[in-house]
């Protein structure tokens, strides 16, 4: 499987199943949550959302390739685990970069919403 097919696959069955191997162990991970390095924070991270959010989907709209570039465009969503269960929506887009041995070096995440229109999704 090449790292297009990987990362479609990854999508599909996320938060479960990640394919952590395609990421170099000192990856760069940022959104407008979050900034670090390191493969184990990412898994943590990713832990963190299978343990809080219920039923988490990540749905793919679109993934290019272009040089050491990827870029794909999705919306994420969960259930938000408060007493009126609000589902919550994001949608964004990502910029994977790799090195010279094919592994994502930087992965930074945008969304299309405000930090303040996720936290109206909760109330309104």
């Amino acid at each position: 499987m090449n790292i297009i097919e990987i990362l479609q696959q990854d999508y599909e069955n996320f938060p479960a199943d990640q394919t952590y191997s395609i990421y170099a162990k000192n990856v760069f991970f940022q959104d407008p949550l979050n900034q670090f390095c390191g493969l184990e924070r990412y898994k943590q991270m990713i832990g963190f959302i299978k343990r809080w959010f219920g039923d988490p989907k990540l749905n793919l709209h679109a993934i290019e390739k272009s040089g050491n570039t990827i870029q794909t465009r999705w919306t994420l969503s969960w259930t938000t685990p408060l007493p009126w269960k609000p589902r919550i929506a994001i949608p964004g887009w990502s910029e994977l970069k790799l090195n010279a041995e094919g592994l994502i070096v930087c992965h930074i995440d945008h969304w299309s919403i405000s930090r303040l229109d996720v936290i109206k999704q909760h109330f309104w």
